[in-house]
């Protein structure tokens, strides 16, 4: 089995008396699509901000290729090949698909944000700009403003801008938020390629999107993780059933007991 790119050890976040995160412990490997699920209010986006830098944890560790990153801030895990999209998406409106790639590759090059309107004339960050577009299928589209682009074109646009970074591991917070049924199967398509060449742990409350992508799958409820494993048997786990459904998983189990 292939080393952990990512380790997370009793991981715990609270808001005052509130346990956001309860010493979550799971790992993610080279080539895996490691996906977290889990009710509404179960932590997901909470362990995702800790993992990307933007939260701190009250306990716990968080170890980025062999190296402890828990208190490192997030330009630095950004410099280490760790990069995140967001539940919301955080493009720049009035910057056009090209110009918001650009200046996330920028980020990892060594220019100030300051000298952006000499950097965005620089003909290497151009090119791995408009490359990466081509590849995720908005290369028609690297001219047109953010502003003027459909919201599956705005997530799409987002996991570039992480791309243009050389990740090796992708944090994607729920990238098929508000897509409609074609956009999402998209989505899916440009996540199945985008998983031979990078570990991701996803973040999704579209079960059919976790099932058709994930290897592995850890789910939480009210803070803690009650399982990890396969898609087959997450998918038959009673506990995760009820955690879902509640009194009618046991309903749901009977039924099939009885067939």
């Amino acid at each position: 089995m292939s080393e952990p790119v990512l380790q997370i050890e009793n991981l715990t976040k609270r808001f005052g008396a509130l346990i956001a995160n309860d010493a979550v412990s799971l790992d993610v490997l080279q080539g895996e699509l490691h996906a977290v699920i889990g009710p509404n209010g179960a932590g997901k986006t909470t362990l995702v901000s800790q993992l990307g830098g933007e939260l701190a944890p009250n306990e716990g560790r968080i170890v980025f290729n062999g190296r402890d990153i828990t208190q490192a801030p997030v330009h630095e895990r950004a410099l280490m090949g760790l990069s995140r999209s967001y539940q919301i998406t955080s493009v720049i409106p009035s910057f056009t698909a090209l110009d918001n790639v650009a200046l996330a590759a920028q980020a990892i090059d060594g220019h100030s944000y300051r000298f952006w309107r000499p950097a965005r004339a620089a003909r290497h960050l151009n090119d791995k700009s408009a490359a990466i577009l081509e590849e995720i299928g908005l290369g028609a589209r690297m001219s047109v403003l953010a502003r003027n682009m459909s919201h599956g074109e705005h997530r799409l646009l987002e996991i570039a801008m992480a791309l243009a970074t050389d990740p090796t591991l992708l944090l994607l917070d729920e990238p098929t938020a508000g897509m409609g049924p074609a956009a999402t199967e998209e989505m899916i398509g440009f996540l199945r390629t985008l998983k031979t060449r990078h570990a991701i742990l996803l973040v999704e409350h579209d079960m059919d999107v976790v099932f058709s992508l994930a290897d592995r799958i850890s789910v939480l409820v009210n803070g803690g993780r009650i399982a990890t494993d396969v898609p087959e048997k997450i998918r038959a786990d009673k506990q995760v059933r009820r955690a879902y459904l509640g009194d009618k998983a046991d309903a749901l189990t009977t039924g099939e007991k009885s067939r």
